[in-house]
């Protein structure tokens, strides 16, 4: 679940922050907050799976209730349940592991009802829902694809959302809120296609899992000779090197070491994810800056053979 591209910006992010507050934090208090911020990303994706069972719960209360009233309309004793009965939504209430997630961890919206409530009504008043009920198809994949709608459209960018999680967790932002609904969705496309593990794996493999560290530190390791390269290469471009912003900095000396440290990724990719980062992180100039100091320092680090894959 958590993938390489998330693990390079948790990487920076907690480089950017070691670099402000050595010598008083420690590498080693570093790498465990990196740890902790994978972690907790993890988490967050572990909530967003349980949003849909904890909101379809609520509308079905709902439904009874207002079919056990005093004198209900023919609506209201016939409702349409297709929402309720949503195979998605039964599929992740009946997944034992992501129960055993949520009881170990204490995963639950339940403590915010009035949350819960305001993003149920976004849900049944968008047109997604409207559409959804209309439809005569009734599949796994139409259920699937509601909810994968309904995150990316609906409750993704609501604001009581983003505060909800902003409140949440420290280290959950806006940010990571986006980068969680895509794996989530992610997941609920697996579903729909067949997939009988409806849980992703926090890492795909072993190699995935130590990559954040290793990363980590070989950027601290390789720090100094890789600003030295920098410099230089700022100086012959005619840049001040004191007018670099400390996160541009950091983005080089991570993508630097990454292309020194690991022979099996290629260069092009660690360029294009780390200009990436450089565009969502730091300045509006940043892309073009950091792409023209990487692409340079590459090329030399290549000439003189610290560099000899593709």
């Amino acid at each position: 679940m958590i993938n390489r591209v998330l693990i390079r910006t948790k990487v920076v992010q907690n480089l950017y922050s070691y670099v402000l507050t050595r010598p008083e934090r420690t590498l080693g208090d570093a790498l465990k907050d990196l740890d902790k911020c994978l972690d907790k990303t993890y988490e967050l994706y572990h909530y967003l799976m349980r949003l849909p069972v904890e909101l379809t719960h609520i509308q079905e209360m709902r439904l009874d209730e207002a079919r056990n009233k005093y004198m209900p309309t023919e609506e209201e004793l016939n409702p349409n349940m297709k929402f309720v009965n949503n195979r998605l939504v039964k599929a992740l209430a009946d997944d034992e592991q992501l129960k055993q997630y949520a009881s170990e961890h204490t995963i639950t919206w339940t403590d915010d009802p009035i949350f819960l409530r305001l993003i149920l009504d976004k849900v049944i008043k968008s047109d997604l829902y409207a559409d959804y009920m209309a439809d005569e198809e009734d599949s796994m994949t139409a259920d699937c694809l509601l909810w994968q709608q309904l995150l990316k459209q609906v409750i993704q960018y609501d604001e009581n959302m983003c505060d909800a999680v902003e409140q949440r967790s420290l280290f959950w932002t806006e940010d990571d809120l986006e980068l969680t609904v895509q794996f989530v969705c992610k997941t609920f496309r697996r579903i729909a296609e067949g997939d009988t593990d409806v849980i992703m794996p926090m890492f795909k493999d072993e190699e995935d899992s130590e990559f954040g560290k290793e990363l980590f530190k070989s950027t601290v390791t390789l720090m100094p000779e890789n600003n030295a390269l920098i410099d230089e290469l700022v100086q012959e471009s005619r840049w001040d090197k004191d007018r670099i912003v400390m996160m541009d900095r950091i983005i080089m000396c991570t993508a630097l070491a990454e292309a020194l440290t690991f022979e099996k990724i290629p260069t092009a990719v660690t360029l294009n994810e780390y200009i990436e980062l450089a565009k969502n992180f730091s300045t509006p100039a940043s892309g073009k800056f950091v792409n023209g100091i990487l692409n340079n320092a590459i090329k030399q680090l290549k000439r003189v053979g610290k560099i000899v894959k593709p």
